[in-house]
């Protein structure tokens, strides 16, 4: 199997130029100037590594800060040889750890690292061209980590746990695999253009790559003013689907519970009394599904730092569950696999703009297979076999993507 090439240091890679939530302004126009990694296991609290990393290249402070509305208009373009922004990938993982939680089971992506930090420079140089391809792509059968009926099992004890009162709700994740031939990263630029994708774009490294088609907003800041938009509810994008979607009690039920819950995360971080729910419930299309997703801002408090907000909102509510911490724990016993590239936080981290991505839609390649992930919010009302199919049919547009638009995958 083809490993993926070696990271073009002078320019962005091919195919890479467009990292999820990089302001367009910046497309072709970058370099790498620096970059951080880190895994589970090694030494360090991630959330104080980034925010060192960042900030001492002039990164993400100035979003902290209060707009003093006296500014005359956008922030000049920094100069070449200046950090422009950085790409910023968290897994779940590192979001645990850095809350002193539960890191679940290793992932099955293991060489993906759980923290990358990319500053980029302006350059007067264009990307180059991708190289032609060595080898036609392929994509074998997807192997799934556990087996339909060991995923409804899983639903099940996440039922009992909330039937015992240990956990309100918990999101349940599966994880599948399948080999490949050629190069990845077309397969996982697809991904960024899918219908819905606010938060679509590639990473990469020397030996991997991560695909992001994501709608969900973990955190945007920008002079001050924090906003999240957590997605917990979903249906296909038909008529009859809507309306399901809409008059769900148990949907509803669900949706509120994280809301509730992000609601709290902000407020760890924000000037007291500032935290607003400023859309409840909208519905939103994502493909081929509807989705519920609300909006919930807060002014950051006085001398917030990185850091801090990164422990308040990674990893995310909507993919964990409530109590958080005891939700994770409850996700380790339960998922068979790490969530690796999936359900962490991805996006940009420029000067005076934080805007990160839930990675939820995510695919990731390492040297020989491709992985995704995918599952939903498990609660008393929920149905076991409703749950394993609600997760197909969010990787299904994924898979699809992934297998591209001439060449049949494997099987499914």
């Amino acid at each position: 199997m083809m490993e993926i090439g070696p990271l073009v240091v002078e320019t962005l890679p091919y195919g890479a130029g467009v990292t999820p939530a990089m302001p367009s302004a910046y497309l072709d126009s970058l370099t790498e100037l620096d970059r951080f990694e880190w895994y589970v296991g090694q030494p360090g609290d991630p959330a104080e590594l980034i925010d060192g990393f960042l900030t001492g290249h002039g990164l993400g402070t100035g979003a902290l800060r209060p707009s003093t509305g006296t500014g005359s208009g956008a922030r000049p373009r920094p100069e070449p040889g200046h950090p422009a922004g950085a790409a910023l990938f968290v897994s779940a993982a590192a979001g645990a750890a850095m809350i002193g939680a539960p890191t679940g089971r290793p992932s099955p992506a293991a060489g993906v690292p759980d923290v990358v930090a990319v500053v980029y420079t302006r350059t007067t140089r264009r990307a180059p061209e991708p190289p032609p391809p060595t080898a036609p792509w392929w994509l074998g059968p997807w192997l799934p980590s556990w087996s339909p009926a060991a995923h409804a099992a899983a639903v099940a004890a996440a039922r009992d746990a909330i039937g015992r009162g240990d956990i309100y709700q918990v999101n349940v994740v599966g994880h599948a695999s399948a080999r490949y031939t050629g190069d990845p990263i077309p397969a996982l630029a697809r991904l960024g253009r899918l219908p819905g994708a606010r938060y679509g774009g590639v990473l990469t490294g020397d030996t991997w790559a991560i695909g992001c088609a994501s709608p969900e907003t973990l955190i945007e800041v920008t002079g001050g003013r924090l906003v999240t938009r957590p997605i917990k509810g979903t249906r296909p994008a038909t008529g009859p689907g809507r309306v399901e979607l809409l008059t769900s009690a148990k949907e509803r039920a669900e949706h509120i519970m994280i809301v509730d819950l992000e609601r709290n995360d902000l407020a760890r971080v924000a000037a007291t009394g500032s935290v607003r729910v400023d859309e409840l419930y909208a519905i939103r299309r994502w493909c081929d599904l509807w989705q519920a997703e609300s909006t919930i801002s807060a002014r950051a408090a006085y001398g917030l730092r990185l850091a801090d907000l990164l422990r308040a909102v990674c990893p995310g509510g909507s993919v964990t569950g409530t109590p958080k911490v005891s939700a994770l724990g409850r996700i380790a016993d339960l998922e068979p696999v790490g969530r690796g590239a999936g359900m962490g936080g991805l996006g940009w981290v420029g000067p005076d703009h934080i805007d990160l991505g839930l990675t939820i839609r995510t695919a990731a390649a390492d040297g020989e297979r491709l992985h995704v992930w995918a599952g939903g919010g498990i609660t008393w009302d929920s149905d076991p076999d409703a749950e394993v199919a609600e997760a197909a049919a969010k990787a299904g547009p994924v898979r699809t993507a992934l297998t591209g638009p001439d060449r049949p995958s494997g099987g499914a």
